[in-house]
């Protein structure tokens, strides 16, 4: 789901935020947290596992997240010996022409 991201207590929620999930796992970046993940589907909800970087140091974790009746996808990222960050998603409106 790409858009509009809001992280609650965090300053992240930067122009070019994003997370994206596909069959098979999926990517994500806020702000200086770059990562990819993958997981486990049950309905409309996922847990998954996360590597990346965090300004520019390895780091893992595990999250979650969870599509709302609004369309909306509320979640969190959990990193090993780093914080927790909450995150809220709305889906990006996209056009249907090419660029």
């Amino acid at each position: 789901m790409a858009g509009r991201r809001e992280t609650p207590g965090y300053d992240t929620a930067v122009r070019g935020a994003y997370i994206l999930f596909g069959q098979d796992g999926g990517e994500f970046a806020f702000d200086w947290l770059t990562g990819s993940f993958h997981g486990a589907c049950k309905g409309y909800a996922v847990e998954f596992a996360c590597d990346g970087n965090d300004e520019m140091d390895e780091a893992r974790g595990r999250g979650w997240a969870e599509l709302l009746d609004d369309g909306s996808l509320q979640g969190e990222i959990c990193l090993e010996y780093g914080d927790d960050i909450p995150f809220i998603a709305h889906r990006q409106k996209t056009s249907s022409t090419g660029c």
